[in-house]
């Protein structure tokens, strides 16, 4: 199988690109600067290709699969999407982006039709929370409301800043009765039960509003994390200045100077989600602990593209692509028996 890193001299990229060769995998690098990819291939003994994705097609035509890196997603998945199409070369990427996920699910019967697989979120965003969500829904059968919270250690990369910078100016969202709506981020708080104990977290737009709805076809489904009480207030208030152009683009220049966690740090810090579905008689919550979040995507990815091939054509979910139970697969990943409450 010839498959491709795109962006692997990003942050992600990179781990991608080095634990792949530590498991005996020879991917194609590559990405728009030959300059930063080119020294990278050469330190890993890979081979390497620098094109911008207006020339992605012509550089697919012999790759069965390819990673996309390059973010953020909200600017280049479209581009790369139609180029796997045309080239019929399975799509995987590691967004966490919900209007990517919905762009990328809108392209399923193109990817039936080309007999290829689109996967996007194949990293932390979004394999351990989708996983909760389909165990979840196994239990549950029935279930009509999802919650899913997740809290991580370690610190961002570059490009998880940008797209948080983008996400700020937009705000929150959640799914209700099978809709996309749009809330003020924090406008729901709660206490979630997370193995290491009770964390009261707060709702933000995470990739599981698009993504669990489609792997379970719960139609209310919030999102959390750890956040201050005051930044959806914050937030509401500042959001038409964080959407000027001028404050965009000084926030991404800052941004993209962020350096992502060391490896040291990835090795001492970790990630936690917990869920809990509900219907009217019932309610089941499960729990899992992971490494940080950027280990378990480099692991994450490297096992996806060895299964993409076995896949069902069409646009997916990492459960719906490999089920429930990928997410137990993983390295480090411990799974808390599910509980009816």
């Amino acid at each position: 199988m010839t498959w491709m890193v795109y962006g692997a001299n990003g942050y992600t990229g990179r781990l991608i690109a080095e634990l792949a060769v530590e498991r005996g995998e020879r991917p194609v690098l590559a990405g728009r600067s030959r300059e930063k990819v080119e020294p990278l291939a050469a330190a890993l003994g890979l081979e390497h290709r620098a094109f911008d994705l207006s020339r992605a097609r012509e550089h697919l035509e012999d790759v069965d699969a390819v990673v996309h890196c390059a973010g953020p997603f909200s600017q280049t998945s479209a581009a790369m999407v139609d180029a796997c199409l045309g080239a019929r070369t399975h799509y995987l990427d590691i967004t966490g982006e919900i209007d990517v996920f919905e762009f990328v699910a809108s392209r399923d019967a193109d990817a039936r039709e080309a007999g290829i697989v689109l996967l996007p979120g194949a990293g932390f965003d979004v394999v351990p929370t989708d996983c909760v969500a389909a165990i979840l829904k196994n239990a549950l059968p029935t279930a009509t409301h999802l919650d899913l919270a997740f809290v991580v250690g370690g610190g961002a990369s570059a490009g998880t800043t940008k797209t948080s910078v983008e996400a700020a100016a937009v705000g929150g969202r959640i799914r209700v009765n099978g809709e996309l709506r749009s809330v003020r981020i924090g406008h729901r708080r709660r206490t979630a039960h997370f193995r290491s104990g009770q964390r009261e977290v707060g709702s933000i737009p995470w990739g599981d509003v698009s993504t669990a709805y489609r792997s379970t076809g719960i139609p209310n489904i919030t999102t959390f994390t750890t956040v201050p009480g005051l930044l959806g207030q914050l937030q509401q208030v500042f959001a038409p200045v964080l959407r000027t152009s001028f404050v965009q683009n000084l926030a991404m220049t800052v941004a993209g100077k962020v350096k992502g966690p060391d490896e040291r740090k990835r090795a001492n810090t970790r990630a936690e989600v917990y869920g809990e579905a509900w219907d009217a008689q019932k309610r089941v919550e499960c729990a899992i602990t992971t490494p940080n979040p950027y280990s378990l995507t480099a692991d994450s990815v490297l096992r996806a593209v060895g299964k993409v091939g076995g896949v069902a054509p069409g646009a997916h979910t990492p459960s719906s692509a490999f089920g429930a139970d990928f997410v137990r697969e993983l390295d480090g990943v411990v799974v808390s028996e599910v509980r009816f409450t």
